[in-house]
């Protein structure tokens, strides 16, 4: 009996030991593909990079991680700012957490601005802070094609990538070919975004490489690929009118070090004659130097003018490029994001919730705003579109870990440059093209704003 015993227990131990080695070897390293380096390659035959600007506030730490890992890939440069009102804590914290994140550790294409500005969301020291951001993605790196500020409130409706099923059948491979191969001729030809020539030249096009080299992209480069590059996407209109414009304001954010909020005078001003005022922004890297670098005054004097004026930010980049004759044709009238106005419209738009996710998913934008922080509805994007885990960057083709509820697949990856368009693509590739079809029957690009 006791021998039994013995051997009983021995059969249990070894049996433990067996399970116990076969889940660590699960989560190991030694279960999928070692992370490595992955070069990352820019311009053309390639996907656009975008570079983006993610601020925020006092406590927006967390609301700032999170979207980064919404927006993230590999591809593209990342600077976080977390306002002069926020502790010295909240930036250390938000470092900490972006190292716990393997690719961001590898690849190190996200930085948090040490110094950070002061600055008013509805003042021009707002303007400042963006280009300061603006050229610190210059000096970084200067690969990147398009620049995209968001906020704490705002949040994707794209995916930056989707993973490849690699296990659909063949039939539902050829049918996605057929589908995406279909609507890139459509943007292709009958929006003439790329002169078939140019386009064929750079990417050795043919049919043996389009699906490797040009189908398997992110949701917005998928898109973005086949639009020009020296293109800006620009809102135009002004619904806000006089009630921005004439109100004299003082932002303290730039002499102040603690108010936040502007001062009113009681006097208003005229509208300008000298140039005229346009009214949100996706721009090119092009843009952006002439911002910063400008070869004529126009930036300047415009930075003069809107030091007094209110949301000065979301007017001053409008108005240098509908008044800059080389680059008020490149603009096309909008800025890829879903935002709810009163009627009139407010100051600020509505805060989005869980009522507004249907319209929102199928409105074809690329960003939406505002958000409360945590709204459960972010969680139904993470979900239904992102298919983000918490704590975790939304998966892509770019990651081959594996999949199991208590790891994180992008923390291994292959080759970055190898990506795939997720389910918004095509909602998404509608609303360029019917944007095009708009910015290729206008000779002035810039509609007056009145």
């Amino acid at each position: 009996m006791g021998a039994e015993r013995k051997w009983f227990f021995s059969l249990l131990s070894l049996t433990f030991l067996s399970v116990l080695l076969l889940v660590l070897y699960s989560i190991s390293p030694f279960s999928s593909p070692r992370p490595f380096p992955s070069l990352v390659q820019l311009g053309l035959p390639y996907p656009p990079a975008f570079g983006y600007y993610i601020f925020g506030g006092k406590g927006d730490k967390d609301r700032i991680f999170r979207l980064l890992l919404a927006v993230y890939h590999p591809r593209n440069r990342y600077v976080l700012h977390l306002g002069a009102d926020a502790t010295d804590g909240e930036r250390y914290s938000l470092v900490v957490a972006l190292k716990s994140v393997p690719a961001i550790r590898s690849f190190s294409n996200v930085d948090v601005i040490g110094n950070p500005d002061r600055f008013s969301y509805m003042g021009s020291s707002y303007i400042a802070s963006t280009l300061h951001a603006a050229a610190i993605l210059m000096k970084v790196d200067p690969g990147w094609d398009w620049f995209i500020a968001l906020s704490a409130l705002d949040y994707p409706l794209l995916t930056q990538d989707v993973t490849i099923d690699f296990k659909s059948s063949p039939e539902n491979r050829l049918d996605q070919k057929a589908n995406t191969l279909a609507l890139e001729k459509k943007i292709l030809f009958k929006e003439r975004i790329c002169r078939s020539a140019d386009f064929a030249k750079a990417s050795n096009f043919n049919e043996g490489n389009f699906w490797t080299n040009f189908l398997q992209i992110t949701d917005l480069s998928h898109v973005f690929s086949s639009v020009r590059r020296d293109l800006n996407f620009i809102d135009h209109n002004n619904d806000l009118g006089d009630q921005r414009f004439r109100p004299i304001v003082v932002d303290p954010g730039l002499y102040l070090a603690r108010r936040t909020k502007i001062f009113y005078a009681t006097e208003k001003r005229a509208m300008p004659d000298a140039f005229k005022i346009f009214t949100g922004i996706v721009c090119n890297l092009s843009f952006l130097e002439f911002c910063i670098f400008g070869w004529d005054n126009l930036p300047r004097t415009l930075l003069m003018y809107f030091n007094n004026v209110m949301l000065s930010e979301e007017s001053y980049f409008h108005t240098v490029i509908c008044n800059s004759p080389e680059l008020k044709n490149t603009t096309v009238n909008s800025d890829l994001r879903y935002m709810i106005w009163d009627n009139p419209p407010k100051m600020e738009p509505h805060f989005l919730n869980i009522s507004d996710y249907d319209q929102m998913a199928q409105s074809g934008a690329a960003f939406a705003r505002m958000f409360k922080e945590d709204d459960p509805v972010l969680d139904m994007v993470d979900e239904k579109i992102l298919k983000r885990k918490r704590n975790q960057a939304a998966p892509g083709a770019w990651c081959t870990g594996r999949k199991s509820w208590w790891s994180d697949t992008c923390s291994q990856w292959g080759d970055v440059n190898v990506l795939k368009p997720g389910p918004q693509a095509k909602k998404f590739a509608e609303t360029i093209t019917n944007l095009l079809d708009d910015w290729n029957s206008q000779s002035n690009q810039c509609r007056l704003s009145r």
